[in-house]
């Protein structure tokens, strides 16, 4: 006999297991609020293409709220995923293997139980709008799973509950769902996106599975490895998603050549929508831009190359769009595209307005022009 956390007598190593549970958690506590950071600077890392003095002057001038916006926008679709599928997991092993289920010695024991019910609903409902459609069928299957399995666990003695929240909801959801998506899975088909239709067609029909309990010999390693193997793969997928998402705006900078009193030079007319004049040698320098003093106007272009632009010399300006993302899937679902979430369907766009050819490298006197981009 040991003494384990606390002084309590430890029996056939549980204290050992206890104190390694609650030594894990103190580590996760730990590293959960320093991944935000780590996914921030390996952001400016990556913008200023490993040039440390770039980086630096990135920290300097760049907005952490920016950052953070860009951060929570870009991974506000994670959140709702960790809660469903860590409740998914520990109520399974909760219903399966009651006796393996010790929230003093198992991390995801106890995070299950502090997981009330409104945080499920929360979660099910920020997924129903952050999360693309084809991802809907896997959110139908885990909130089913939760449901069922939470029901189990509850009223193990009331049989019919069990049997209509466990068997007859998911087996009619699963029907609905494949005969309102049927066009799509036809489409996807035809297309031959095995992953879209994947996708759209299996979630629903393995969640008649996910309501029960599993063999109790096999629950406990099942439900480790799992959390294992997404701990492993989500820093890296995380980290690969926000190293794409923009954090400067990017910006278009007619520059005027540097004055040279024996070349004599047209001014423009400001009155003149679009005319610079007849100044020879016009540029165009595209780059997402820094910070602008009363001197210079400070600018990223695309290989990383920092450039000062004396605000003398800067002709004209224009913000330009992100570039979009080209779509993966051609597949529609009763007009919905699958890579299409909740909000960016409801949400009204802003109108597609032509091209500034600025933002293509051209003069905006529509001659085309050096460019640094």
């Amino acid at each position: 006999m040991a003494l384990g956390d606390g002084g309590d007598p430890a029996v056939d190593g549980v204290g050992d297991r206890s104190l390694s549970a609650r030594q894990a958690q103190h580590w996760l506590l730990t590293v959960v609020p320093a991944f935000p950071l780590l996914l921030l600077v390996l952001r400016l890392w990556h913008l200023s293409r490993q040039d440390l003095s770039t980086m630096l002057l990135l920290v300097q001038y760049v907005s952490p709220l920016g950052l953070l916006s860009a951060l929570l926008i870009t991974l506000v679709w994670v959140l709702p995923l960790v809660v469903l599928v860590v409740a998914t997991l520990g109520t399974l092993l909760w219903v399966s293997a009651p006796e393996r289920f010790d929230p003093e010695r198992s991390l995801l024991a106890r995070t299950t139980v502090r997981i009330p019910g409104w945080v499920l609903v929360m979660a099910v409902l920020l997924a129903l709008l952050t999360w693309q459609f084809r991802f809907l069928p896997s959110l139908l299957m885990l909130g089913l799973a939760v449901l069922g399995l939470r029901t189990r666990r509850r009223h193990p003695d009331d049989r019919l509950r069990t049997r209509l929240v466990c068997v007859v909801l998911p087996l009619f959801a699963a029907l609905l769902a494949e005969i309102w998506l049927a066009p799509a899975l036809l489409a996807a088909a035809r297309a031959g996106e095995t992953v879209t239709l994947a996708l759209l067609a299996l979630p629903p029909l393995l969640a008649v599975f996910l309501t029960g309990p599993i063999p109790r010999r096999v629950a406990p390693p099942l439900t480790r490895w799992v959390l294992v193997a997404a701990a492993i793969t989500a820093p890296f997928l995380l980290g690969a998603i926000f190293l794409r998402a923009p954090i400067l705006p990017v910006v278009a900078v007619e520059i005027l050549p540097p004055t040279d009193p024996a070349t004599p030079t047209t001014p423009a007319d400001p009155a003149t929508p679009g005319g610079v004049g007849e100044v020879p040698g016009t540029t165009v320098l595209i780059g997402r831009i820094i910070s602008v003093d009363d001197r210079n106007t400070t600018l990223l272009d695309e290989r990383g190359v920092v450039r000062f632009v004396r605000n003398d010399r800067a002709w004209s300006q224009t913000l330009c769009p992100e570039l979009e993302r080209a779509p993966y899937s051609v597949v529609r679902v009763r007009g919905w595209h699958v890579e299409e979430t909740a909000l960016e369907w409801a949400i009204p766009r802003r109108q597609p307005v032509e091209a500034d050819p600025r933002c293509a490298g051209r003069t905006i006197r529509g001659g085309v022009a050096d460019t640094y981009e």
